[in-house]
């Protein structure tokens, strides 16, 4: 399942960095945006192969994040599933079924922490 947010309004970029750090944190799920698409094919990798498993470029891309991410998160936290985003900015896949309490608590964590940025979201679990 997936759990899909669109953001609307300024500030999306920081919408989006606010989400990836609270993914860090978040371990059921990986993650995919738009800025990590793009990193991705800047850096010639596929998010659906092993070559961004626990590599150097992923733990460079979530280390100004958070300083303490480990190479072993790193390893998990992009999805490889290589799903398009289609209309929205930014999904959690998660590496189970959720229960509903483990998609209440998501959305909790996610209204805390883009609550700072006076946005607008919504979020499409499918």
């Amino acid at each position: 399942m997936r759990s899909y947010i669109k953001i609307y309004g300024p500030p999306v970029y920081d919408a989006i960095k606010t989400l990836e750090k609270l993914a860090i944190d978040f371990d059921e799920v990986c993650i995919m945006n738009p800025l990590i698409a793009t990193y991705l094919a800047d850096n010639d990798l596929d998010a659906g192969t092993s070559t961004t498993s626990g590599s150097a470029e992923a733990m460079e891309y979530f280390t100004p994040l958070n300083s303490d991410v480990t190479p072993e998160r790193c390893e998990k936290l992009i999805s490889k599933s290589g799903e398009k985003l289609g209309d929205y900015d930014f999904f959690f896949e998660w590496f189970r079924e959720p229960t509903v309490d483990e998609l209440n608590t998501l959305i909790q964590k996610i209204d805390e922490a883009l609550k700072p940025l006076g946005l607008k979201y919504t979020i499409t679990s499918k």
